[in-house]
């Protein structure tokens, strides 16, 4: 591993990726080249089914690498040990599209539940930290209520907390604004733009939602599992279609 802000905190080169064996081989990423450096906001776009949730879920280290090489946060993933995946995993914040909450338990809850495996935060720290993470996305009235009982937007707002509570290195987010309206998701770019640019934390962020066009540094598209690394000189319509973003703002 290495500690260097110089350093890309994502590097990847040749990243191929396929799913199924023979005739229903279906190949996904195709020579995937990437870097994202300390602090930077990236978008990834592109259309449903182009690669991009795949691409984000390696590297996370949610799927095994299959050929290329991937460097995240000092991991190299390319045959990585069960126990250094697990230690990415605990810097990463990942936001999942579909939330992945356990519905039995309240919003508290699934939010303090990421200081489980963390020895070093007593349970009143992590119950604090929690509180304190749920209030800033606006659910501090909802603290006991059942993951059940949540609107969508409301669950969505819970995993945003449960991903950043922790304070995590890397920042992971698939269509985090999807399920918001416009409060809501102002509040959610408003966090991710924060921990960006207080702490030096980088965002990869996969999204259709033209109104987070203005805290990006850079828009970068994939294609049919290929990927431009080339900042876009299109427009946030043309990349998104017709949209009104949180706040004015333009590409950095």
């Amino acid at each position: 591993m290495q500690d260097d802000d110089s350093q890309p905190v994502i590097s990847g080169t040749g990243v191929n990726f396929a799913f199924g064996q023979g005739e229903l081989r279906r190949q996904i990423l195709f020579d995937v080249k990437i870097d994202v450096q300390p602090g930077e906001i990236v978008l990834l776009t592109g259309p449903s089914g182009s690669g991009k949730t795949t691409l984000l879920t390696l590297i996370a280290g949610l799927r095994s690498m299959q050929e290329g090489t991937l460097n995240v946060l000092g991991y190299s993933l390319h045959r990585a040990s069960d126990s250094d995946l697990l230690d990415l995993r605990r810097k990463i914040g990942f936001i999942f599209q579909a939330h992945n909450l356990l519905p039995c338990l309240t919003a508290l809850q699934n939010v303090q539940i990421m200081f489980d495996l963390q020895p070093d935060v007593s349970q009143k720290e992590g119950r604090d930290r929690a509180k304190e993470m749920l209030t800033q996305v606006g659910l501090g009235q909802r603290l006991d209520y059942h993951v059940s009982r949540l609107s969508g937007g409301q669950k969505q707002r819970v995993a945003i907390a449960r991903a950043l509570v922790g304070c995590p290195q890397l920042v992971l987010a698939d269509e985090p604004t999807a399920a918001l309206d416009g409060a809501s998701g102002r509040e959610v770019v408003n966090l991710l733009q924060g921990l960006a640019r207080r702490e030096n934390r980088p965002i990869l962020m996969v999204t259709h939602d033209a109104r987070v066009l203005d805290i990006a540094d850079r828009i970068i598209e994939m294609q049919d599992g290929r990927l431009s690394m080339e900042p876009s000189a299109r427009t946030g319509e043309a990349l998104f279609g017709a949209g009104r973003p949180f706040a004015e703002g333009s590409l950095r």
